[in-house]
């Protein structure tokens, strides 16, 4: 087993450090909660997570940060992800594979559009009083 160099672990901790980044709340104006409950991660809620991860860093979509929570409660629909966004409606997004998860992120987060055949649930704020 080769040796890491100090300049080789220097690498290593920013690749992690932009990585953890993503999951860092502080300052960001949208937030995607991926379900990763047991049925999520049986449906393929990993996969979505890791196309999050990646297509928010090929996107270059800074502005969201990604977060994981247990069953959402609609297990039928799994993978399901939430997502929040500042000037946009809660709106929770069922059977998200991979293809769905970059659209997402192109779509709603990048371009400010919803994903509408995939919405599940969007919640009525008009009925809500506080």
């Amino acid at each position: 087993m080769a040796k890491l160099t100090l300049d080789d672990l220097r690498k290593l901790r920013d690749e992690k450090k932009q990585a953890m980044n993503q999951r860092d709340a502080e300052g960001k104006t949208a937030q995607v909660i991926i379900g990763m409950g047991t049925c999520g991660i049986a449906a393929g809620a990993k996969a979505a997570f890791d196309a999050f991860l990646d297509e928010m860093d090929k996107t270059g979509v800074t502005h969201a940060t990604i977060k994981q929570t247990g069953c959402m409660g609609l297990c039928f629909s799994e993978p399901t992800v939430e997502v929040k966004m500042e000037g946009m409606p809660d709106v929770v997004y069922g059977n998200v594979d991979e293809d769905t998860a970059r659209r997402i992120v192109r779509d709603h987060l990048k371009n400010k559009t919803l994903v509408s055949d995939h919405i599940f649930d969007k919640p009525s704020t008009d009925i809500i009083k506080d």
